[in-house]
């Protein structure tokens, strides 16, 4: 694992079920959600990429009969998520790392969990997700759409490094690694804790082309 995973697992074990509360009643994301499903067929297989504590993604998609492997680099989020929604699998693994066949699922989604790796590694993830994916597979991916490299924030008390693309740089890079974009949201969200302000975000929900 790299630095940049390293420091995002650190985090992520600290925060914990804190994560979940700040940010797990976002309105937009679970209308993203539903708004897969309607798009999935009965008992599709789908990767949820920086699954989390489980909720709510995994814990939606399995609770509408879908098969969901989920993927963490954080070992507290993994072992949450398994308790959290036993359902589905959990693996704590690096995505970029992690050795999956092609064309092996019908969904992948990518809930914020690709701000804190470089824009290279983001291509890459999002070229890897387009492989793994049968043809028409469905992916859904969001950002906090900011033009920001290797920036120092603080995130629920924790300094972490953010990476991102303005929104049609963004979308951009989703095209070019084999997907077509065909809904799209842009909100604004204040996670519920101490000193939280509000952030731009951006759900693409997308097609392999």
């Amino acid at each position: 694992m790299d630095e940049d995973h390293g420091l995002a697992a650190t985090v992520f074990d600290a925060l914990g079920a804190d994560y979940e509360r700040a940010f797990g009643g976002s309105a937009a994301h679970h209308a993203s959600l539903q708004r897969l499903l309607g798009d999935l067929a009965p008992h599709s297989r789908v990767l949820d990429v920086g699954s989390g504590t489980g909720r709510p993604t995994a814990l939606t998609l399995t609770g509408a009969g879908h098969d969901v492997l989920g993927v963490d680099v954080s070992p507290v989020m993994a072992e949450l998520a398994a308790r959290q929604v036993p359902g589905a699998a959990f693996e704590c693994a690096d995505i970029r790392e992690l050795p999956l066949a092609d064309g092996t699922f019908d969904a992948a989604c990518a809930y914020f969990s690709l701000l804190q790796m470089s824009r290279e590694d983001q291509s890459r993830v999002l070229r890897k997700l387009a492989r793994l994916l049968v043809p028409g597979g469905h992916l859904v991916v969001s950002t906090v759409p900011l033009d920001v490299e290797d920036f120092g924030v603080v995130f629920m008390g924790h300094e972490v490094r953010a990476t991102s693309f303005g929104p049609e740089d963004f979308t951009e890079l989703v095209t070019e690694a084999g997907f077509s974009v065909v809904w799209e949201q842009s909100t604004l969200f204040t996670p519920e804790y101490e000193a939280a302000v509000a952030e731009p975000q951006l759900f693409l929900h997308c097609r392999r082309a």
